[in-house]
């Protein structure tokens, strides 16, 4: 009897239920799981679920006489895995429900076994009609909160249903190459050399898709520093910094560290880059990936970037890299617990500490210095809006227009929509301290 199943229902129980990130329990749970077959499907089996949560839910509740009580949120985790493989797993249906029920014993809920077997069976009954019915109701439809569907209609009322089924796809599996170590050029051959398909991600100096995705671990010089998997949207940003030598440079929310490495790579000679993170674990990580990528090693401070008496030592920067916390509403397609974790109330508390960070961090920066804002949200209250805020009581502070060949442009900065040259949704605005000579 496999354990995949029940280890796939309770990941999906702790993103649901008690509001945990897929990525953390993922990066827990498949450690434990030697066979990488069994890894690889617990991974899409997950990632599915979440993608389609609230298609699969609008299937489940037609499907239940009643709904299942809190407690045993369990076994409604374990009846969306089992939905999901029979709508869109291609699992034969018999191995699809006798896998499923067999799950139930290793959960130690042997009282749900015959309702698991009755629910998935009658959904095999049903599934023409059910299929029927999905194209009725627009949550289910475009597995979307209603809240999301509603407020992307009213911000991109061109674009709503494209970003809604781009944050459905599967995402491309975005490199980048250390340029330091090789050329892209040269990289590409390399990959073609061990027979993989790659193409150059348009606008970025660095950024490859590989098709089709494989384990980071059978990437050619992974290991040895040659490449980081790095969407290319994210890679926009070192190119925006204009960085230069020996400038003092701030990464003030550096985790996952993609952008630090990257600024790195792109300007090894700086004369300081310090970079904030709160979290100390997501922190070793980006130690490790400079350890990795062989970068000269940043300063390193586990604090709270806002706070700046806490970690800043009174000499200006030159340049402030800002990705601040967000509602990630523009990487869906890569994280889709985001559907579950995010309401609709959280938009309005992200922009209220966003202006915070932007404001605290600011008095940091030097007259004359730039500093790049970005967000990975598809939302104007926490990209333009914010910026309009800011510059209204900051009145020493201007936007520098970005002249460039992607994105949208916005009231303040510019928007890439979800799927956008393959990229995912990513927000950039630069901001200018005016010089002295400029008051």
């Amino acid at each position: 009897m496999s354990p995949i199943r029940s280890i796939a229902a309770q990941i999906i129980n702790n993103v649901a239920s008690r509001g945990q990130s897929l990525t953390d329990n993922l990066d827990t749970i498949l450690l434990s799981i030697l066979d990488p077959r069994d890894r690889a499907f617990t991974q899409a089996i997950t990632y599915g679920v979440c993608r389609y949560y609230p298609r699969l839910l609008y299937i489940l509740n037609q499907l239940l006489k009643k709904p299942i009580p809190p407690k045993e949120s369990i076994i409604q985790a374990l009846l969306l895995i089992g939905l999901y493989q029979l709508t869109d797993m291609h699992i034969p249906p018999h191995a699809a429900v006798a896998e499923t029920v067999d799950a139930t014993i290793l959960l130690k809920k042997p009282w749900a076994k015959n309702l698991v077997n009755a629910i998935l069976r009658e959904y095999l009954r049903q599934e023409k009609n059910l299929q029927e019915k999905i194209k009725l109701d627009a949550e289910a439809y475009y597995a979307h909160p209603d809240w999301f569907i509603t407020r992307i209609k009213e911000v991109w009322p061109m674009h709503w249903q494209t970003i809604l089924h781009a944050n459905n796809a599967h995402p491309p599996f975005a490199l980048r190459v250390n340029v330091l170590r090789m050329s892209r050029k040269k990289y590409i051959e390399l990959l073609q050399t061990n027979g993989y398909l790659a193409r150059v991600i348009p606008n970025t100096p660095a950024g490859i898709i590989l098709e089709p995705a494989i384990p980071i671990e059978r990437l050619p010089g992974f290991a040895q520093g040659e490449v980081s998997v790095q969407d290319g949207g994210a890679q926009l940003a070192a190119e925006l910094l204009e960085l230069e030598p020996g400038l003092r440079v701030l990464d003030a929310c550096a985790a996952p560290g993609g952008k630090l490495t990257h600024l790195l790579e792109r300007e090894p000679t700086l004369a300081t880059c310090i970079a904030i993170e709160k979290d100390s674990k997501r922190l070793a990580r980006i130690k490790e990936n400079v350890s990795r990528l062989l970068l000269p090693a940043p300063q390193l401070f586990t604090r709270d970037a806002s706070r700046i008496k806490t970690w800043w030592d009174g000499q200006l920067f030159d340049r402030i890299l800002l990705d601040v916390p967000c509602s990630a509403s523009g990487v869906i397609r890569r994280h889709p617990d985001i559907k579950l974790l995010r309401q609709a109330n959280d938009i309005k508390t992200l922009a209220k500490k966003e202006l915070h960070l932007l404001t605290s961090l600011w008095h940091t920066l030097k007259p004359g210095g730039l500093l790049l804002y970005v967000t990975c949200s598809i939302f104007p209250e926490e990209n333009a809006h914010v910026l309009q805020q800011f510059l209204t009581y900051n009145p020493h502070a201007y936007e520098e227009k970005l002249e460039v060949p992607w994105g949208m442009a916005c009231e303040i900065g510019r928007q890439i929509l979800p799927g956008m040259q393959d990229m995912d949704g990513f927000y950039f605005a630069k901001m200018r301290k005016k010089s002295v000579s400029d008051y």
